[in-house]
Protein backbone atom coordinates (compact mmCIF):
# COMPACT_ATOMS: atom_id res chain seq x y z
CA UNK A 1 0.00 0.00 0.00
CA UNK A 2 2.70 2.65 0.73
CA UNK A 3 4.31 2.42 -2.63
CA UNK A 4 0.98 3.27 -4.00
CA UNK A 5 0.33 5.79 -1.52
CA UNK A 6 3.83 7.85 -2.06
CA UNK A 7 3.56 8.67 -5.90
CA UNK A 8 -0.25 9.79 -5.34
CA UNK A 9 0.78 12.22 -2.49
CA UNK A 10 3.93 13.28 -4.44
CA UNK A 11 1.80 13.97 -7.96
CA UNK A 12 0.07 15.99 -5.17
CA UNK A 13 2.38 17.96 -3.45
CA UNK A 14 4.21 18.64 -7.01
CA UNK A 15 0.76 19.90 -9.08
CA UNK A 16 -0.10 21.79 -6.02
CA UNK A 17 -3.47 23.33 -5.72
CA UNK A 18 -5.26 24.31 -8.61
CA UNK A 19 -7.08 27.23 -9.44
CA UNK A 20 -10.25 26.29 -8.75
CA UNK A 21 -9.29 23.81 -5.98
CA UNK A 22 -9.97 26.38 -2.17
CA UNK A 23 -8.34 23.40 -0.33
CA UNK A 24 -6.52 19.54 -1.58
CA UNK A 25 -5.42 17.71 1.38
CA UNK A 26 -3.68 14.43 1.97
CA UNK A 27 -3.94 12.48 4.87
CA UNK A 28 -3.22 9.19 6.54
CA UNK A 29 -6.18 7.38 8.50
CA UNK A 30 -5.75 4.40 11.09
CA UNK A 31 -8.93 2.82 13.20
CA UNK A 32 -10.91 -0.26 13.36
CA UNK A 33 -12.91 -2.49 11.26
CA UNK A 34 -15.86 -4.49 12.41
CA UNK A 35 -19.14 -6.87 11.55
CA UNK A 36 -20.94 -9.21 13.39
CA UNK A 37 -17.86 -12.01 12.38
CA UNK A 38 -14.72 -9.82 13.25
CA UNK A 39 -12.92 -6.92 14.44
CA UNK A 40 -9.45 -5.73 12.42
CA UNK A 41 -7.51 -2.91 12.67
CA UNK A 42 -7.62 -0.72 9.78
CA UNK A 43 -5.08 1.42 7.73
CA UNK A 44 -4.81 4.15 4.80
CA UNK A 45 -4.54 7.07 2.94
CA UNK A 46 -7.14 9.77 1.41
CA UNK A 47 -6.43 12.56 -1.32
CA UNK A 48 -8.94 15.19 -2.02
CA UNK A 49 -10.47 18.48 -2.74
CA UNK A 50 -12.77 20.67 -0.81
CA UNK A 51 -14.64 23.62 -2.82
CA UNK A 52 -16.02 26.24 -1.22
CA UNK A 53 -19.52 26.83 -1.62
CA UNK A 54 -19.32 29.93 0.71
CA UNK A 55 -18.24 31.16 3.90
CA UNK A 56 -19.96 28.16 5.46
CA UNK A 57 -20.42 25.23 3.14
CA UNK A 58 -17.94 22.97 1.62
CA UNK A 59 -18.30 19.71 -1.18
CA UNK A 60 -15.69 17.83 -2.25
CA UNK A 61 -14.29 14.50 -3.76
CA UNK A 62 -11.81 12.35 -2.27
CA UNK A 63 -9.57 8.88 -3.24
CA UNK A 64 -8.83 6.52 -0.43
CA UNK A 65 -6.46 3.20 0.03
CA UNK A 66 -7.71 1.11 2.97
CA UNK A 67 -5.76 -2.21 3.86
CA UNK A 68 -7.42 -4.69 6.84
CA UNK A 69 -4.31 -5.35 8.95
CA UNK A 70 -5.17 -8.79 8.23
CA UNK A 71 -3.50 -11.72 6.43
CA UNK A 72 -5.72 -12.82 2.75
CA UNK A 73 -6.90 -8.67 2.65
CA UNK A 74 -5.58 -6.49 -0.62
CA UNK A 75 -5.96 -2.74 -0.58
CA UNK A 76 -9.47 -1.34 -1.22
CA UNK A 77 -10.08 1.52 -3.72
CA UNK A 78 -12.20 3.68 -3.16
CA UNK A 79 -13.99 7.07 -4.40
CA UNK A 80 -16.43 9.37 -3.32
CA UNK A 81 -17.64 12.75 -2.74
CA UNK A 82 -18.41 14.65 0.87
CA UNK A 83 -20.26 18.04 1.75
CA UNK A 84 -20.11 19.83 5.17
CA UNK A 85 -19.63 22.61 7.48
CA UNK A 86 -17.60 24.95 9.06
CA UNK A 87 -19.31 24.88 12.46
CA UNK A 88 -16.72 26.67 14.77
CA UNK A 89 -13.62 28.63 13.56
CA UNK A 90 -11.03 25.80 12.49
CA UNK A 91 -13.83 22.90 12.82
CA UNK A 92 -15.41 21.08 10.15
CA UNK A 93 -18.37 18.79 9.94
CA UNK A 94 -18.71 16.48 6.87
CA UNK A 95 -21.14 13.48 5.55
CA UNK A 96 -19.97 11.18 2.97
CA UNK A 97 -20.52 8.64 -0.15
CA UNK A 98 -18.14 6.43 -1.34
CA UNK A 99 -17.47 3.43 -3.33
CA UNK A 100 -14.64 0.83 -2.77
CA UNK A 101 -13.31 -2.07 -4.45
CA UNK A 102 -13.15 -5.38 -2.71
CA UNK A 103 -10.54 -6.30 -0.41
CA UNK A 104 -10.20 -9.97 -0.94
CA UNK A 105 -10.59 -12.22 -4.04
CA UNK A 106 -13.67 -13.26 -2.83
CA UNK A 107 -15.33 -10.39 -1.48
CA UNK A 108 -18.39 -8.21 -2.70
CA UNK A 109 -17.55 -4.10 -3.55
CA UNK A 110 -19.25 -1.76 -0.83
CA UNK A 111 -20.77 1.31 -0.90
CA UNK A 112 -19.61 3.90 2.45
CA UNK A 113 -21.93 6.41 4.00
CA UNK A 114 -20.05 8.50 6.94
CA UNK A 115 -19.79 11.25 8.69
CA UNK A 116 -16.69 12.95 10.30
CA UNK A 117 -15.07 16.15 12.34
CA UNK A 118 -12.32 18.08 11.30
CA UNK A 119 -10.17 20.32 13.42
CA UNK A 120 -7.37 22.40 12.39
CA UNK A 121 -4.62 21.85 14.41
CA UNK A 122 -2.21 24.55 12.52
CA UNK A 123 -2.60 26.49 9.34
CA UNK A 124 -1.73 23.64 7.00
CA UNK A 125 -2.29 20.68 9.74
CA UNK A 126 -5.38 18.68 10.94
CA UNK A 127 -7.16 15.88 12.62
CA UNK A 128 -10.01 14.30 11.98
CA UNK A 129 -12.55 11.12 13.58
CA UNK A 130 -14.69 9.80 11.10
CA UNK A 131 -17.20 6.71 11.23
CA UNK A 132 -18.78 5.13 8.22
CA UNK A 133 -21.10 2.06 7.29
CA UNK A 134 -20.39 0.10 4.71
CA UNK A 135 -22.89 -1.95 2.52
CA UNK A 136 -21.39 -4.72 1.45
CA UNK A 137 -22.19 -6.89 -1.69
CA UNK A 138 -21.57 -10.31 -2.45
CA UNK A 139 -23.55 -11.30 0.48
CA UNK A 140 -21.01 -10.54 2.69
CA UNK A 141 -22.39 -9.09 6.29
CA UNK A 142 -21.98 -4.72 5.86
CA UNK A 143 -19.27 -3.59 7.81
CA UNK A 144 -18.58 -0.44 10.47
CA UNK A 145 -15.32 1.90 10.32
CA UNK A 146 -14.00 4.09 12.97
CA UNK A 147 -11.20 5.94 11.58
CA UNK A 148 -8.65 8.51 12.99
CA UNK A 149 -6.64 10.63 10.49
CA UNK A 150 -3.63 13.43 10.45
CA UNK A 151 -3.57 15.41 7.18
CA UNK A 152 -1.95 17.94 5.47
CA UNK A 153 -3.97 20.87 3.48
CA UNK A 154 -2.33 22.85 0.23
Amino acid sequence: MRSAAVPFALLLMLAGTPAWADEAYVEVTGGVNWNDEETDAITGVALGYDVDLNETFFVGVEGTAEKLLTDGTRVAWGIGGRAGAEVLPRSKVFVGLNWQSKDCRDCGNAVGLGTGWEQNLTEKLYAKVEFKHLFVGNGEPNANVGILGLGVMF
